[in-house]
């Protein structure tokens, strides 16, 4: 496999889930303010970030590879694992915890945790996370977008257990990590307001 280059070695990164808390506005505030890794259909209100991160082969195909995407595409080894030339599989060494070979993620249950990993091995020392809700919204939504009827329910309890195997490794590689998702089930990341955790004043 092909290794992640530490090209953002030092910058902040912001990952973008697909939390039903996710706003066009907050997505559009990051830009040009931080290093961007928008999850699959979060690249829909962040075409210009700098890396799209998609897990799921279907997804990559149903976009027809996302070929008007100009960023670094990544996803993940499966049993059928895409083949598009312009698009880096990773490893898939396991569930929890912290991989530290640059051509593997560890999975965690969920394309979020897999982007914090991606984050890391890109060189992030700061790490922003924007629509990782890890609940369904007051109105019984998962996403951000409106769901399809058929579509499989996430594991939440399961994906915020995950989430706590890589809190410490991340730490002890002096990695910091702030929730900035409004409502957030997901308690093991600080937890701040995204133009706070920014440090931008506006006038």
């Amino acid at each position: 496999m092909k290794p992640v280059l530490p090209i953002w070695r030092g910058e902040t990164a912001v990952c973008i889930g697909g939390g039903p808390s996710l706003k066009a506005e907050d997505v559009a505030f990051v830009r040009g303010r931080a290093r961007v890794i928008a999850i699959n259909d979060a690249v829909k209100l962040a075409q210009w970030a700098d890396v799209l991160y998609v897990a799921d082969r279907s997804f990559i195909d149903a976009h027809d590879g996302m070929p008007r995407f100009a960023g670094l595409k990544y996803s993940l080894s499966s049993s059928n694992p895409t083949d598009r030339p312009d698009w880096t599989v990773l490893d898939n060494t396991g569930m929890f915890g912290l991989e530290t070979d640059p051509s593997g993620l560890r999975t965690g249950f969920n394309g979020g945790y897999q982007s914090l990993g991606l984050a890391y091995h890109l060189g992030a020392k700061r790490c922003l996370l924007l629509g990782f809700d890890m609940k369904l919204s007051a109105d019984g939504r998962e996403h951000w977008f409106t769901d399809t009827p058929d579509r499989k329910r996430s594991p939440y309890p399961q994906m915020i257990a995950a989430f706590d195997s890589i809190v410490e490794p991340l730490k002890d590689d002096g990695v910091d990590v702030v929730n900035c998702t409004p409502g957030s089930a997901l308690s093991c990341f600080p937890k701040m307001l995204l133009r706070d955790a920014l440090q931008v004043v506006e006038a």
